[in-house]
């Protein structure tokens, strides 16, 4: 019988917050736990670190050169012909999504049997005229709880480092809904079809509002003082200490020290929620006969190098965390991928549908990890990844291949170059003592961007000062593979 799949995403979680991976202060047990039986790649990245490209990526399979989405714009139809539940339903699965999806228009299924909806503060969405059934069955939910009303009256902003604990009962918190939602879905679902269970936790994105046990065990970590690259001061002129949802900002102690304790508080309890719902596949007897995929859709810098928020590309922003747990038997355990293997959230759609042996369909960007979970080479490891962002009027392109990361912001033409393997925190950048290196890397990308049509090649040299976007013409074609490279 086919095996049913569970992918289980976060929102804005770093790659290196997994108490498994060496963090030295967010714990997280229970995902150890779920990767001591499967495995756990170290080098996964987001191409485009925001939410809307990840998630075109994670459900497409696509390239951002093939998907179109290069930075974040809302309000842009979700129109693909081919994706993670469409195939999924099209092989007999019964398909649910449950919290965040971020498409549009809010009720695009993209090929789930069933939505149901919580993105978060939805700006695009969210207007006091309209009802929020519209587009948030959590907020919707909420409203008609005792002890509820808006999610928003302890008045936290969606992007804001400002934290404080959540107000209202547990059981009422949005990371508790979607786990309700899922539990109670095991009942109600056909017992006659596998199913494609995706859990999309909103959180640990802001705001910093985790129930107060996991908010205040963080207060009692050693004073946060986040790294600050020699690079830092070249975005100076990013900064604004005076908003609360800076981009580049130096804010005090307290307040930084208090958003980590929001932001690790969301893992600890998002990591108590997955087992809860893991709990509960076991009790279903269905924990045998179940696939379980773990990642994120981008990071979160977390003041690091004076840096919040994402859409950048340094590891913070552009790294994800990214387990796979298969039914007994089905993986040896305990395997970690390392930095060799360089994937990215366009792998999971292939992987999924190895995993529970369906075709995977011509035209993806993304391949399948299967074996290198159960401890094998992959039959073409990634030569090297292309990721790039759109932000404050340029782009921000980057290749790495695990071991090293190349940086160009089409801006000024700046080139950054880090040695990931020594200088993990990439507070050193090496690029000004490294010409030869640098041409390489630069060459590299040259091959990425030829025939763009922002015009950031022009007879094989980097353009820099074109006008970037955010959304490639939809009748656009890659000249080139752009950022599948593979050997």
């Amino acid at each position: 019988m086919p095996r049913n799949v569970v992918l289980i995403t976060a929102d804005q979680w770093r790659g290196d917050c997994l108490s498994g991976a060496g963090h030295p202060v967010v714990r997280t047990p229970y995902l150890d736990q779920l990767a001591s039986r499967g495995a756990r790649f170290d080098r996964a990245y987001t191409a485009v670190p925001s939410c809307i490209p990840a998630r075109a990526a994670l459900h497409t399979g696509l390239a951002q050169t093939s998907h179109g989405r290069t930075g974040y714009r809302d309000g842009v139809p979700w129109e693909y012909p081919v994706t993670l539940a469409g195939e999924f339903g099209r092989h007999g699965y019964q398909t649910r999504a449950i919290g965040k999806l971020h498409a549009f228009p809010e009720r695009n299924r993209i090929g789930f049997d069933e939505v149901t909806l919580h993105d978060g503060y939805l700006h695009a969405a969210r207007d006091r005229r309209t009802d929020p059934r519209f587009h948030d069955d959590y907020a919707a939910w909420l409203e008609r709880q005792p002890g509820g009303g808006d999610y928003t009256d302890h008045g936290l902003d969606c992007n804001s480092v400002v934290a404080r604990p959540w107000d209202r009962p547990e059981r009422l918190h949005p990371t508790n809904w979607v786990v309700t939602e899922a539990i109670d879905f095991l009942y109600r679902r056909d017992p006659t079809a596998p199913f494609l269970l995706h859990l999309s936790f909103h959180r640990p994105h802001p705001p910093y509002d985790p129930p107060r046990w996991a908010f205040e065990q963080y207060l009692d970590a050693p004073a946060y003082e986040p790294v600050v690259g020699d690079w830092a001061d070249a975005l100076e002129g990013w900064r604004d200490d005076a908003r609360a949802d800076a981009n580049y900002a130096t804010y005090e102690g307290r307040t930084a020290h208090r958003a980590r304790a929001g932001y690790y508080g969301h893992m600890s309890h998002i990591d108590q929620q997955v087992n809860r719902f893991v709990q509960a596949l076991g009790e279903f007897r269905l924990a045998d006969d179940t696939w379980i995929c773990f990642t994120s859709d981008h990071g979160e810098m977390l003041g690091e190098h004076r840096l919040w928020r994402k859409a950048y590309p340094y590891e913070g922003s552009a790294r994800v965390p990214l387990i796979l747990s298969g039914p007994g038997g089905e993986l040896p355990g305990g395997t970690v991928v390392g930095a060799d293997t360089v994937v990215e959230l366009r792998d999971v759609m292939p992987t999924l549908l190895e995993c529970a042996g369906l075709d995977v369909p011509e035209g993806l960007d993304g391949h399948s990890l299967l074996a290198a979970a159960r401890g094998e080479e992959l039959p073409s490891p990634r030569a090297y990844l292309h990721g790039e962002h759109a932000l404050f009027g340029e782009s921000m392109h980057w290749l790495t291949d695990g071991h090293a990361k190349y940086v160009w912001f089409s801006g000024e033409g700046r080139e950054q170059l880090f040695d990931l393997d020594a200088d993990p925190q990439e507070r050193h950048d090496l690029g000004p003592a490294s010409p030869g290196e640098l041409a390489g890397w630069r060459a590299r990308l040259v091959a990425e961007l030829v025939g763009r049509p922002e015009g950031y090649v022009a007879a094989g040299q980097l353009v820099a000062g074109r006008t970037p976007t955010d959304q490639l013409p939809p009748d656009w074609a890659p000249a080139a593979s752009t950022g599948s490279t593979r050997t």
